[in-house]
Order: C-alpha cells, then sequence, then structure tokens
C-alpha cells in the first residue's frame, strides 16, 4: 500500500509521459496510442528455428508441416529456436536505440514484457537465462550491457536464475551488416567462451539466450555453438527485435 501511494502522488507531481514521446499516458512505462501504433510485432507465420518472419506461410515448408525459411532448410542453425516481438523497423528503433546508446536503461522493463509474450514457450522451456556478451572495452564506453538488462527482467518475470556474465566475448569484432554468411562465421570463430568460474551451470542445462536486435543471427550462433560445447543441453534465443530478411518480404 505504501509503494502505491508513493507512486500515486509521484504520478500527481510529475505525471507519467509517453516513453517515446512527451503526450501524457496512463501508467508510467508505457506508450502512448499513437506510439503503440507505430510497432509491428511479428507474428505468424515465421520460420520456426530463426524466427525470420515470412510473407506467407508457404514460402517454406518442413517435414513437420511447420514453416521453415530456406536458409534453416539449408542449414540449421546450433540454436534450437529464435524469436523476437518487434520487426526491427522505426518504430522499435525509437525504443531500442535508447536503450542502447542513450542511457534509457527504464526502456529494458517494456522491452521485456513484450518479448515475454512473444518467447512464452521458450520461457516456459528455459532452465537458465543468460545475455549475449559486450566486450570488455565496449562495456566500460557504454557502462551497461542492454541485453543483461533485458535478460534480468526476463528471469524476474519467469523465475528464472539469470547469469549475466555467463559467456565472454573474448575479442572485438567489427560489424558484421556488410560480410556474407561464410564471412560472419569466420569473423566470430572462437569469440565466445564461458565463463569459468560459472561454466559448471551450464552442463545439461537448456539456456535463453537474450538479445536487443537479431539482425542475421550470427552472433546468437557463436554463442549458441559456445554454450553447446560447454555441455548445455539446448539454447534457444529470445531478442526484443528481429531485422526480416528483404529476400522474404518480396515473397
Amino acid at each position: 500500500m505504501a509503494r502505491r501511494l508513493a507512486t500515486r502522488c509521484l504520478d500527481v507531481l510529475l505525471p507519467p509521459s509517453c516513453l517515446t514521446c512527451d503526450a501524457e499516458v496512463d501508467a508510467q512505462g508505457s506508450l502512448c496510442p499513437g506510439c503503440f501504433a507505430t510497432l509491428t510485432f511479428i507474428t505468424a507465420p515465421f520460420c520456426r528455428h530463426c524466427g525470420v518472419p515470412l510473407a506467407h506461410a508457404g514460402q517454406g515448408v518442413s517435414a513437420a508441416d511447420e514453416p521453415l525459411c530456406p536458409a534453416c532448410h539449408a542449414r540449421p542453425p546450433a540454436y534450437a529456436a529464435a524469436r523476437a516481438a518487434l520487426r526491427y523497423d522505426a518504430g522499435a528503433k525509437r525504443l531500442i536505440l535508447p536503450l542502447k546508446h542513450g542511457d534509457r536503461t527504464e526502456l529494458a522493463a517494456p522491452l521485456a514484457r513484450h518479448m515475454a509474450w512473444a518467447g512464452a514457450g521458450l520461457l516456459a522451456r528455459a532452465e537458465l537465462v543468460a545475455p549475449v556478451p559486450l566486450h570488455w572495452r565496449r562495456l566500460v564506453g557504454r557502462r551497461y550491457n542492454q541485453a543483461a538488462l533485458l535478460a534480468r527482467h526476463l528471469a524476474r518475470q519467469a523465475g528464472l536464475p539469470c547469469i549475466p556474465d555467463l559467456l565472454l566475448r573474448r575479442r572485438a569484432t567489427k560489424p558484421l551488416g556488410e560480410l556474407g554468411a561464410a564471412a560472419r562465421a569466420a569473423a566470430l570463430e572462437g569469440v565466445f567462451a564461458p565463463r569459468r568460474s560459472v561454466a559448471g551451470r551450464i552442463v545439461g542445462r537448456r539456456v535463453l539466450l537474450v538479445d536487443d536486435v537479431l539482425t542475421s543471427g550470427a552472433t546468437a550462433e557463436g554463442c549458441a555453438r559456445a554454450l553447446l560445447a560447454a555441455g548445455a543441453a539446448a539454447v534457444d534465443v529470445l531478442a526484443a527485435a528481429r531485422v526480416p530478411d528483404p529476400r522474404l518480404e518480396r515473397g
């Protein structure tokens, strides 16, 4: 009751405003109807492995009669399944970029709520939650790992253990956006490894790997391979947003 009273008093003194604009809203940490309408949530059909949106269900069908994108059909990823809440478009960027680069750490909680809805099945079977790691130089410069903030909120919501430093990024890597699939894999070879002090907690457990944006999936693939090599039973991936494949957008 004391917390509710304090919240109400604070709302009177500082009326709640939209997370991405100055419009008044009913509760702190929410979006106004106009900003909420700019978000594009990923719904079926999407690839059952990597979670990339498909233009229609007939773009790719697996033997189990579930949508499968051509890339995953040709080469299944190391992780079992990846899901994301939002398409990485202008609406999603208004939430993710300030979290990532603008010290807007309060955006992690609402993003995690959307992720929990999109990844409910992954959270239900997860035994351990961990973020994609930053290289220590980038972590010093940014002062926090946005993926770790998301992972903590998700783990708290699901009642799961979270190990923010489960993985290490052994060396800094250049942006992978302009590289092809083979070049991305080569650039990330041996980059990720479990931290020795907590490596024993991986063995035999299903790990949910958390990131802010899933682009090509190369980083998630590198992390998943490191976790599996350390004895993880399986790895799933949950991101706030997913970059669509333009080849699939054309149908």
